[in-house]
């Protein structure tokens, strides 16, 4: 597994009360772990750092969603449940670009 690549994960609820398989995308990879964002249908919850995706064979998505860049867990790598696809370069470069404004890295 690699940055941008789009897997499905048992993604927790941010009250930790239990959690939901959802899509989610690889932001760091280490040994055993992977920071995830996670990836939502729910459009009307946008906000300025969100990524807006359409469905396509690329990213393996079925519907319109955002990439929820405030909504970022680690889990462990085995939790992964399979690869759905990847983001491409500019998807991956506008990722990084509101990581830093979310962080304030610049």
């Amino acid at each position: 597994m690699n940055k941008g690549d789009i897997v499905l994960v048992p993604f927790p609820f941010t009250d930790l009360s239990g959690n939901k398989n959802r899509p989610a995308l690889i932001l760091v990879v280490s040994k055993l772990d992977i920071t995830v964002a996670f990836i939502s249908t729910q459009l009307g919850w946008k906000e300025d750092t969100d990524i807006f995706l359409l469905p396509d064979d690329v990213n393996g998505l079925k519907k319109e969603s955002l990439i929820r860049l405030s909504k970022l867990a680690t889990i462990d790598s085995d939790l992964i449940l399979g690869k759905l696809g990847n983001v491409d370069e500019a998807e991956l470069e506008s990722v990084n670009i509101n990581l830093r404004r979310i962080f304030k890295l610049d």
